[in-house]
This record gives structure tokens, sequence and C-alpha cells, in this order.
């Protein structure tokens, strides 16, 4: 059964990870911006990091046979500095037209701090103007469910944006309801030690089923598995989910949202 991984960071795993994602079934990818594990020192930095995500890891991918796709932002860890944010902003425009891009991401919250808030109020008027998908990122631990509100009063700040092609990350049980009573799609992201373990993911499926919901790895620098999506499945699997349930939150619900980008494939 083939599946999707919406929400990783491949800038920051290993070619084995490529094949090990292939073998498991990955058919395709999408890889927010994000921190690069260290605060850039420049907006020629983010440059760089902006043709990486859309001229190399593409071609790496595809030695593989999976389509990279990617989103375009300053995160939120790196917009306490708004004059700095506002640099690297300026460069987005020149990459959206390129092949792999589906839209403006992973914004939000870190620490739900004024200057974050601010210049993610920026990036969702940038993503309207251009007719963008939007993905985001909550904040972490005791933070989560205030970011998460704040979050959800700026979207409604802006009445032009559609709920319908927002997805917010990185839920957990106290905000997947939240998220899904306002009309966004939600991504479960299974870490091993923090936010859903795929045990407590398969947890939300059952509490609140599969509507506008997805898993996502999020691999990226820190404790985390890029075969977290498949190790899910088997968990839902093991209770007895069906085929079909197992195959709309791991690739449908992916697909659905992700196709509204007309950039957006499975297959070369």
């Amino acid at each position: 059964m083939p599946y999707i991984d919406p929400h990783i960071h491949m800038v920051s795993r290993t070619t084995d990870d490529y094949a090990r994602m292939a073998q498991a079934g990955c058919v395709a990818i999408t890889e927010p911006a994000f921190w690069a594990g260290y605060d850039r020192s420049s907006p020629k930095g983010f440059y760089d990091y902006f043709r990486q995500l859309t001229e190399y890891e593409p071609a790496r991918a595809a030695q593989f046979n999976i389509k990279h796709h990617c989103w375009l932002c300053i995160n939120p860890k790196e917009a306490e500095d708004p004059g700095f944010a506002r640099e690297v902003m300026t460069l987005i425009p020149e990459f959206l037209d390129r092949p792999n891009v589906l839209g403006i991401g992973e914004i939000g919250l870190n620490k739900n701090s004024r200057n974050e808030l601010a210049i993610f109020e920026e990036h969702l008027g940038l993503a309207q103007q251009l007719d963008q998908l939007i993905l985001i990122h909550t904040p972490h631990l005791e933070d989560k469910l205030k970011g998460t509100k704040l979050i959800i009063d700026a979207i409604k700040r802006n009445p032009k944006l559609d709920p319908g092609r927002i997805l917010i990350d990185h839920v957990e049980e106290h905000t997947a309801k939240l998220v899904l009573d306002n009309g966004f799609w939600a991504g479960m992201t299974l870490y091993p030690d923090t936010k859903c373990t795929p045990q407590r993911a398969a947890d939300i499926i059952e509490m609140y089923g599969t509507e506008r919901l997805w898993i996502n790895s999020a691999g990226d620098w820190g404790i985390s598995d890029p075969l977290s999506v498949p190790k899910c499945r088997v968990e839902m699997k093991r209770r007895g989910h069906t085929e079909e349930t197992i195959e709309t939150i791991s690739y449908r619900n992916p697909l659905t949202f992700l196709s509204q980008s007309s950039k957006f494939s499975t297959h070369g």
C-alpha cells in the first residue's frame, strides 16, 4: 500500500532514509521550510536554502522514485526579528513558480511572541494575495493550546482565507477537535518521545474519525523517525482498523488536500 509523508525535513536526513522510505511504500513527500539546526545569519542563507529545497532535494528523492514537494517561508523559530524576517519574505515570490513548490509553510508560532504573530499574519497575507496553500506549525507542549487558539484567531481576521486550504500541524489530543471544528485540516506528527506516538495518533483517529486528518513524521535533526508513518499503519492494522481507514489517513487524505495545488503528484 503506497503512502505519502506530507511533512518531513529531508535536508536533515541521509540518502539511506530515502531508500528505506521507498522500500516501505513512500511515493511522495512534502518538505516545509524550517530551522537549519542553527539560526541563519543573513537572508542569503535562506536564498540558498530555498534553492536546496527546489533544486537539489527533488533530484535526490527522484533517485528512489519519490516525488519531492516543498513549502517556503521563514519559520517561526527565526521570526523574532521582524526586519530580518521581512527581508527573507521578499525572496519567496521568486521561488513560488518552481515546479515542486506547493505554498507557504511551515509558518505559525514557536513561543507565541508578538513578533512571531506579526510575521505569521504577514505570511497569511502573502498566501492569500498569491492564492497559495498554507501549512502551519503549532507550538510545543504547554504552549500548544494557547498558540493554536492564537493561530486560529489570526486566520479568522483574514476572512478571504479558506480553512479548507489550510493545514494546522502537530495537533494532539487537546487541540485536534479545536482545529477540526473550525474547518481546517489537521496533521498529527509522529515522534518517538514528543508530539504523538503512533499509538496516540491511533487513539486520536478513534476519537475523531478520519475526516480532514493526516499523519506525518516531520523527521528532522532531532529525535525523529522517517518511517513513523508506516509504523503507525502497522499499529492501526494491529488494532483491527480496515485497509480503507489506514489508506485514508496515510494516503488519500494528504492526496486530497495537497492536490488542491496542480503541482502535486505522486508519480513522475
